[in-house]
């Protein structure tokens, strides 16, 4: 994401809403730190995020700082709405947060009521403990799910980028399916995968490839390997591919020859329950029914104990390593659907005694009356 990836106002919208948002949570500045959230205020797709980096968002509109590690500073002055653009270490050793509290003292924002992320990657506990250190009683808050919350809603142009991304994802999924051939191994398919998906516009995905053939299907996240495929061999592949760091993730489910009764018995089963829970997604609606739906149709089957996963969540912008938002789709999910929000929905079966596990995966944008599946590539099982 950049400055130029949305119109100025729709940046300006954003920031007026956070800052809304800060004001009810009483904070009057916001030290930003995961990289999905200081591009979705300023835009920027610098890669500084493995290490330290900070947007010191004010209540009140005006210049705004952003710290990165020095490399990023060229990039992060082009491409970012960030006035005040300064950077650590680089040629000289330096810590990031003797940077910060520099910062804050020659602005005097240690005076102010701050609120701090504190998101689940991109801070080491070290920093984050010297941080609470610098701000000392300033800090009032850890509200790291401020700005997660109010970007669930897609608008018009972050839906289109979304699109866009679920159409390289159905073409990156159809020359999997014009590449699985016996012989071939599975970081030979990934590898065309990837060709086709950077080829039409994707940057580097959020989250690695899952593709696990034969019987390393019954693993959840397993990565490519040098396994080579044979005849029989039941597989799953997901992978998200991501236009301008807005991602939409596929999973499908394939056979080399033809598969047996119990394949298609489990397939069947992942089928409905992901069937299931499309049929609840609509605007106001509690998420827990979607997950609810899905686990029915499983414990129905008799197949309780290998739902070894959620059934889904919300996806939008990300960043390495995962392309999960903020809300999570699972007994313990207090959310409700809005319009505008996109659902990955994936209640997949794991772990089976026979080592076979099926994944499907589909991205549903939630509407006032439905939703709207945004991958076009067919869900049946695929015989190759």
């Amino acid at each position: 994401m950049s400055k130029y990836d949305f119109a100025l106002e729709e940046f300006q919208e954003r920031q007026a809403r956070v800052r809304a948002e800060m004001a009810a949570t009483g904070i009057d500045l916001l030290l930003v730190l995961s990289p999905v959230n200081v591009n979705y205020l300023i835009g920027c797709r610098a890669k500084g995020y493995q290490e330290l980096q900070m947007l010191f968002f004010t209540l009140e509109a005006g210049p705004l700082t952003y710290l990165a590690r020095l490399p990023e500073v060229p990039e992060a002055k082009e491409l970012s709405l960030a006035e005040d653009v300064r950077g650590w270490g680089g040629r000289n050793r330096e810590e990031a947060v003797d940077v910060v509290k520099k910062i804050l003292e020659e602005k005097g924002y240690l005076k102010r009521r701050i609120g701090l992320e504190v998101p689940q990657y991109y801070l080491h506990p070290h920093d984050y403990l010297k941080l609470r250190d610098v701000l000392g009683d300033s800090l009032v808050a850890e509200p790291t799910n401020l700005i997660q919350d109010l970007k669930t809603v897609k608008s018009p142009a972050e839906i289109a980028y979304m699109r866009k991304a679920a159409y390289i994802a159905d073409s990156g999924m159809r020359t999997a399916v014009d590449t699985i051939t016996e012989g071939k191994t599975e970081l030979e398919v990934a590898a065309e995968i990837h060709r086709t998906i950077m080829a039409l516009g994707s940057d580097a995905p959020s989250s690695p490839m899952n593709f696990c053939t034969g019987e390393r299907s019954c693993y959840a996240h397993g990565a490519p390997s040098e396994r080579k495929l044979s005849r029989g061999d039941f597989m799953h592949l997901q992978f998200g591919p991501s236009y301008r760091r807005y991602s939409a993730t596929i999973g499908r489910q394939l056979c080399l020859s033809k598969p047996t009764s119990r394949m298609k018995q489990v397939y069947q089963v992942a089928r409905d329950a992901t069937d299931a829970a499309m049929e609840e997604i609509k605007g106001g609606v509690p998420a827990i029914r979607v997950h609810q739906a899905a686990k029915k149709v499983i414990a129905d089957a008799g197949m309780e104990q290998y739902r070894l996963h959620m059934t889904g969540y919300v996806v939008g912008p990300a960043f390495p390593p995962s392309f999960v938002d903020a809300v999570i789709i699972d007994e313990g999910s207090a959310a409700t659907l809005k319009p505008g929000m996109i659902i990955t929905v994936e209640p997949p079966l794991f772990g089976l005694q026979d080592k076979i596990g099926v994944r499907l995966i589909e991205n549903v944008l939630v509407t006032e009356t439905g939703g709207e599946v945004l991958s076009k590539f067919t869900r049946d099982l695929i015989v190759l």
